[in-house]
């Protein structure tokens, strides 16, 4: 019984540690952006007629904190789905 409660709380830890990262990793990208967007509007917003170079980053990183968020807290229940 002790080895059930020691896995469970080892998961729950795991859980909780990776939530934890994920949203420190949340506001870093929200602080970057939004310092990035800014830039880009107080500099080249009136001289671009194309796409604003701050897009870029922005999705590709979007893309991987969407991967991190979607990928490490559910890999617990999908283990034990299967």
């Amino acid at each position: 019984m002790d080895i059930n409660k020691e896995r469970d709380d080892d998961q729950h830890w795991r859980s909780a540690k990776s939530e934890a990262g994920f949203k420190s990793h949340l506001i870093i990208y929200l602080v970057v952006n939004m310092g990035m967007w800014l830039l880009w509007f107080l500099t080249d917003s009136v001289h671009t007629n194309g796409i604003p170079w701050p897009l870029w980053p922005s999705l590709g990183w979007g893309v991987a904190l969407a991967y991190q968020n979607f990928n490490a807290p559910h890999r617990n229940n999908l283990k034990k789905a299967l």
